[in-house]
């Protein structure tokens, strides 16, 4: 059974850091992209960043660069986003995905097969 679970969220304060995790079973996913996605209440789910299957490439949306830092360990299966600086609009549901495919960078939600339950970050203002 494939299982993708984050962890790391949490309460803090604008300007203060956070680091997801997000912890993979279930099958090899050495070969596939990896991204972090986030969901504000009332809003849609929207792309964060990703990361390609060796790690050698990633991509953010423009809100979050220089902030945010999304990484991987392969051998240890688990995804992370460093998050720095934090806003209050940072606020919201993340999860992690992983999808298999041939493009870069891989940003559409249907891009990706496999989600998290997701973790909640709230930033007091």
């Amino acid at each position: 059974q494939v299982q993708l679970v984050e962890s790391g969220g949490g309460l803090v304060q604008a300007g203060g850091s956070l680091r997801l995790s997000c912890t993979t079973s279930g099958r090899t996913f050495s070969n596939y992209a990896m991204g972090w996605f986030r969901q504000a209440p009332g809003k849609e789910r929207e792309f964060v960043a990703c990361i390609s299957g060796i790690g050698n490439m990633t991509y953010y949306t423009d809100s979050v660069k220089g902030r945010l830092t999304i990484s991987r360990a392969s051998v240890q299966n688990t995804l992370y986003l460093q998050m720095n600086s934090l806003k209050p609009e940072d606020t919201a549901v993340y999860y992690c995905a992983a999808g298999l495919s041939r493009q870069w960078p891989v940003v559409a939600r249907a891009q990706y097969n496999y989600w998290g339950q997701g973790t909640q970050v709230t930033v007091s203002s």
